[in-house]
């Protein structure tokens, strides 16, 4: 359970790092269905519904960069989503009554893990309210750190604005805003079976792993029960509802006044693209640009 100074910390500062929330065994289970996805990628030759590959991906030398909606995959990953801890900490935070969103698996090998350029959750979903938060889980073969792409934010940020991210009239998923700097970033080092924190407004982004060690890292898209999506729901009520991982359904969202960003219009698919994946969201950005907002 968090202490009271932790949950200080989040509420003015819009993230948090807490170590030791998975036990060694658990991680490891995760390490070893996690280099079996990777193994499996070697068949796959373009990005599809789950599999989101590096470019210059192969048989040969496979660079998985996502694994999309894990926990339809693995039972080991719905098993961390809902991991009793991980949901009493969160509970601390937003409120005891949880709904999942989404979950993804960002990889970042040794020497050539993709950027991931500075950008706001709520630009990509906003909600009635903001009570949600991105958790990830460090399942990496070494810890999370700076040197390996690990997470970026700015202390306080998540009390500001949500920055301009379309560029020429279309959603980019990245910050493309003159008034945005990120000078104070600082990173989230936790080691593996720790966890990160962060708010749905708090800019974040990470850098291209240029050290020698991966950098693996399961996000899962937690919000109260009666947060819900401006964008619509997730389908209809019932598979809604099956998304709850705590508490009672409910058909009255809290509302509460907040910056809102809608991700539309979206820009054009590219050919060679497949959707659904930051990385091709934010490909409409010069990759150049992407790697110097976060020098």
């Amino acid at each position: 359970m968090l202490t009271q100074e932790q949950i200080r910390f989040y509420h003015e500062n819009g993230y948090l790092g807490v170590e030791d929330v998975f036990s060694d065994e658990e991680i490891a289970e995760l390490r070893r269905v996690t280099e079996e996805f990777v193994e499996k990628s070697r068949e796959v030759k373009e990005s599809n519904d789950f599999f989101d590959l590096e470019p210059g991906h192969s048989p040969k030398a496979p660079k998985l960069r996502r694994l999309k909606q894990p926990h339809v995959q693995h039972t080991v990953y719905d098993q961390a989503r809902c991991h009793g801890r991980m949901l009493d900490i969160v509970a601390q935070l937003i409120g005891p009554a949880i709904r999942a969103r989404t979950d993804k698996l960002n990889m970042k090998s040794a020497g050539y893990g993709s950027p991931v350029g500075w950008h706001q959750d709520a630009a990509f979903w906003p909600h009635t309210n903001e009570d949600v938060c991105t958790i990830g889980i460090a399942i990496a073969l070494d810890d999370m750190k700076l040197e390996n792409g690990g997470l970026l934010v700015i202390p306080g940020t998540h009390q500001g604005p949500v920055y301009h991210h379309h560029q020429n009239g279309y959603f980019v998923g990245t910050i493309v805003d003159p008034r945005f700097n990120p000078k104070d970033a600082v990173p989230v080092e936790v080691k593996a079976g720790g966890i990160s924190i962060h708010h749905i407004r708090m800019p974040h982004g990470s850098a291209p792993n240029t050290s020698g060690q991966p950098r693996r890292l399961y996000l899962c898209e937690l919000r109260a029960v009666d947060a819900w999506p401006l964008t619509g729901i997730d389908g209809d009520w019932n598979k809604y509802n099956d998304m709850i991982l705590r508490g009672e359904p409910t058909n009255r969202p809290r509302l509460e006044a907040h910056p809102v960003l809608i991700s539309l219009p979206p820009a054009p698919l590219r050919p060679d693209h497949h959707g659904g994946s930051i990385y091709e969201t934010q490909s409409h950005v010069d990759r150049d640009t992407l790697v110097g907002l976060l020098r």
